[in-house]
């Protein structure tokens, strides 16, 4: 089944009163004003932050709520509609031609059956206990601890939720091997995906092979020459790897081209909580173990919650599975670190909720790097896991109603953090998750004497050790 990608991929740039096309040049079809028809209702405004926690921008402790307030009553309304039309305040959505909708349709209501089908959790906690290696430690990171004392031996505790250290070596196989089960589930024998930094497609990669699955994998020229190491990897698991001129939005192109031309038969197994409806939400519910675990650690470790949680944010898997677990907590700070490349004024970067406008991108309505006439602007990082011009619907939400705050780290400090852990710990983490733990030269002098910080290791990071040996 054909389909012209730009009636898929259309991005719009939302203005104070509706939507306004790229260009009055470009062809696609219209999009729904409807929120029953898949649109985003721009009536929607979010509380003001002053109304809710006033963590956006802010390096202090939230005050423990004892009882309901405004956010969290926001939050449970929001996460009804994520289960139904798939929309987190104006966000989110289905912004995609009728001839997806049926197939999404299905993938939603197969979903919605396996999260509450005994025989299929079953199956999948045996996966990810015997195969993934779950669960992941929650490891105190005592020499970074000692790092961030102040002259009194004041300090923060410095704790590392260990993703690097599951099957191929990132968060990535937590969604992949659920959804390449959900997908021999419903029959489907071939899976495409894209990858950027080659973690998602090594995944996939060893999920279709544990499956027996064909598989094939969609990665930006440059990026397979950046993270050559994965893409040997992906090839010697089984997957046929095309190269796409570009990154890994045009990957996630090419990859969803090939899905709408074969849907009878192939499944589009996507490891960012982004596009449309259910993909957000599937994605984001196969990561939260994450944060189920680590509540469930915290209490065993000190017998309570952690007080901070930081995370790297690209498009926001590995994010949204440490959070949700704790987006009701208000007394848990929730911290996405997004990459500010060469810094936020080049224009080189991939600060999407920093800088980021309101627009449709890739079928869900977003924060986007855009320019003023709406086209997508090519992101940067140093992390190619990083480089994605949208970000999740969620956390886009989050932002708005200032539950989450966002901050940015440059290129420089995240090389300096994956030196430095590597260095104290004796643990090489990526480079996606060394701008979260950078984040950590500003975040520590902030808090008192033994607050309890969880960081995301989101993977391991031998694949850019000789990138890091370069720039020193």
């Amino acid at each position: 089944m054909a389909c012209n990608l730009n009636t898929v991929f259309l991005p719009h740039r939302i203005s104070a009163c509706g939507r306004e096309p790229v260009s009055s040049k470009t062809q696609g079809f219209c999009l729904p004003s409807s929120p029953a028809d898949g649109g985003a209702s721009l009536a929607w405004s979010a509380l003001s932050h002053d109304s809710v926690l006033a963590t956006s921008g802010s390096l202090h402790l939230s005050t423990t709520i004892t009882r309901k307030s405004p956010t969290q009553t926001l939050i449970v309304t929001e996460e009804r509609k994520s289960t139904t039309a798939g929309k987190f305040g104006r966000y989110g959505g289905k912004f995609v031609p009728e001839t997806l909708m049926l197939c999404l349709s299905q993938l939603e209501a197969e979903l919605k059956v396996v999260l509450h089908d005994e025989e299929f959790q079953a199956e999948l906690a045996t996966a990810l206990k015997d195969y993934v290696g779950r669960e992941t430690p929650l490891y105190l990171a005592q020499r970074i601890t000692n790092h961030y004392k102040n002259s009194m031996g004041e300090g923060p505790e410095i704790y590392l939720k260990r993703e690097d250290l599951n099957h191929c070596g990132a968060h990535k196989m937590n969604n992949a091997i659920a959804q390449a089960m959900l997908a021999k589930r419903i029959g489907r024998k071939s899976i495409v995906a894209a990858t950027g930094a080659g973690q998602h497609g090594v995944a996939t990669a060893a999920a279709c092979a544990k499956l027996a699955l064909e598989c094939t994998i969609y990665m930006g020229r440059m990026d397979m020459e950046r993270q050559s190491s994965n893409v040997t990897f992906m090839n010697l698991l089984g997957a046929e790897v095309r190269s796409v001129d570009g990154s890994f939005k045009d990957a996630t192109s090419e990859a969803i081209r090939h899905w709408v031309n074969n849907l009878d038969s192939s499944y589009h197994l996507a490891g960012a909580p982004v596009g449309p409806h259910p993909c957000p939400a599937m994605v984001r519910e196969f990561q939260s173990v994450i944060g189920k675990e680590t509540r469930k650690q915290a209490m065993e470790k000190w017998g309570g919650k952690p007080d901070v949680l930081v995370a790297c944010v690209g498009s926001g898997s590995n994010a949204l599975g440490l959070f949700h677990e704790f987006v009701r907590d208000e007394d848990v700070r929730l911290i996405g670190v997004e990459a500010a490349g060469v810094g936020l004024e080049s224009g080189k970067h991939s600060a999407t909720l920093a800088t980021g406008e309101v627009g449709v991108y890739q079928g869900a309505m977003s924060y986007l790097l855009q320019d003023e006439e709406g086209q997508i602007i090519g992101p940067h990082s140093v992390a190619v896991g990083l480089e994605y011009p949208g970000v999740s619907p969620e956390l886009s939400f989050l932002k708005d109603i200032g539950r989450a705050e966002f901050y940015t780290v440059t290129d420089q400090e995240a090389i300096d953090a994956y030196r430095r852990v590597s260095q104290l710990e004796g643990i090489i983490p990526a480079m996606e998750a060394s701008h979260a733990i950078a984040f950590l030269e500003k975040l520590c002098p902030t808090l008192p004497d033994g607050a309890r910080v969880v960081v995301s290791c989101s993977g391991r990071g031998d694949k850019d050790a000789e990138m890091v040996l370069e720039h020193i």
